[in-house]
């Protein structure tokens, strides 16, 4: 309970009074009976405050937020007072989200109710929780302000962004693909699996045309494939410490999991197996499965899950996927790729190699490109620009003696890995090499 700005003002009235009285004894009288006013004003405004009915305050938030997007948070406030309350209401939101509209102030009308909403946008994935509800209400005459708490603590969980997998979905309907970089190249007749016979069209190869179905149909029939189906794809995710790096408002810890996503969506829809793993930080396994249930069984297992602050295993991670991964499968390890990692990743490349087909997903730091776009005005960037093209060198080194292995590699700013796995994948079914 704290006093208000209103009695602060009728105190210093009282005060001036009194001051006069000090000149004008005249006026003590006067002073006495404003000073005893005052008294029975807010005794009785404090003791009306006091008796006043709990506010009941609602809380309506989604379950599941997307990392970085804005959600709206609805606040629905009601009581049963007899005459309307002004009051001024801050949610306690969790630390690691950015906030519009509140706090806030409003006015709630007598036994009645008033809905209140504000914006949020999740920083950090995870499970996220908000606190009760803090209210500063007025008191009848508006001379004292009593704070409250009021409404339930709750979590909610925060998830990768998976826009990128609803806009995949949503024009994947439309055949509209090429809008998201994904290139989608037609195939006519060929393929890995027999998917339907129909009727021929002029570009048919010979090969291509059933012979047996033609003389029992009596017209030229040919055979029509599909990419192969049934397949298994496995990510490798590093969860070390070199993720931590930072690529605008996301790590890149956080962009390997929305190309992870989407990827596993679009080998779901085609219908392969999706498996996960990490290394590098808190243990973490996903066994292969089917189904586009699967892909809410991945966002179980990754929302909550962070970077660490351990070096990777490579050489580890490698022989714990081989115990567990009998089948042929395509291995998508995420990773941001050093020049110096040659010696450890390559005996782990090699490893999986035996039994795999192994893809390299590598991560490059934007800054590094944005170094080479600088106007070179002074020794210090000529320097600069020099140390990097160096760097540049040394890391292109290194993915060529990891292609030479038989490795296939995908090296790219953060922001372009999610459409760039997408069509190295589709790439690896249309080619057979699975």
């Amino acid at each position: 309970m704290i006093p208000a700005r209103r009695l602060f003002h009728l105190l210093w009235g009282w005060l001036a009074i009194g001051l006069a009285a000090a000149f004008f004894s005249s006026l003590a009288a006067l002073w006495l009976t404003c000073g005893g006013l005052i008294v029975l004003l807010a005794g009785y405004d404090l003791w009306a405050l006091l008796r006043q009915p709990a506010v009941q305050v609602e809380r309506h938030v989604a379950g599941t937020l997307a990392l970085g997007v804005w959600s709206t948070v609805r606040l629905h406030i009601q009581h049963a007072c007899n005459r309307a309350v002004t009051f001024a209401i801050a949610d306690h939101y969790p630390a690691q989200v950015d906030t519009r509209g509140m706090p806030a102030h409003a006015v709630l009308p007598a036994y009645g109710w008033v809905e209140l909403q504000y914006d949020i946008r999740p920083l950090a994935r995870g499970e996220q929780c908000f606190a009760a509800v803090q209210l500063r209400l007025a008191s009848r005459w508006g001379l004292w302000q009593q704070s409250r708490t009021a409404g339930a603590a709750e979590c909610v969980k925060v998830y990768p962004n998976f826009a990128a997998v609803t806009r995949y979905a949503l024009l994947a309907t439309d055949n509209r693909l090429s809008l998201l970089g994904i290139r989608q190249r037609q195939r006519r007749g060929e393929g890995l699996e027999f998917h339907q016979l129909r009727e021929y069209r002029s570009g048919d190869m010979l090969r291509q045309i059933d012979w047996k179905a033609t003389s029992r149909l009596h017209k030229l029939t040919s055979r029509e494939y599909q990419d192969e189906r049934d397949q298994q794809i496995v990510f490798l995710l590093d969860c070390g410490r070199r993720m931590h790096a930072q690529d605008g408002e996301l790590s890149h810890f956080d962009h390997a999991l929305n190309a992870v996503l989407l990827l596993a969506y679009v080998a779901l829809r085609q219908g392969d197996t999706v498996g996960l793993m990490g290394f590098g930080g808190r243990p973490c396994y996903m066994p292969p499965g089917k189904g586009m249930g699967t892909i809410n069984r991945l966002l179980d297992a990754v929302y909550d899950l962070q970077a660490g602050t351990a070096s990777p295993d490579f050489l580890q991670a490698a022989t714990t996927l081989m115990q567990r991964l009998k089948k042929r499968s395509l291995v998508v390890l995420v990773t941001n790729l050093r020049d110096e990692d040659n010696a450890e990743l390559l005996p782990a490349l090699q490893l999986m190699r035996k039994r795999h087909l192994v893809l390299l997903a590598s991560l490059q730091e934007r800054i590094i490109n944005d170094v080479l776009t600088e106007p070179i005005r002074h020794f210090d960037a000529a320097l600069r620009n020099s140390a990097t093209h160096l760097y540049l060198n040394e890391r292109r080194k290194a993915h060529e003696a990891i292609k030479a292995y038989g490795v296939l590699s995908v090296d790219v700013e953060p922001a372009q890995l999610p459409v760039s796995l997408v069509n190295r994948y589709l790439d690896i079914k249309r080619s057979g090499w699975l």
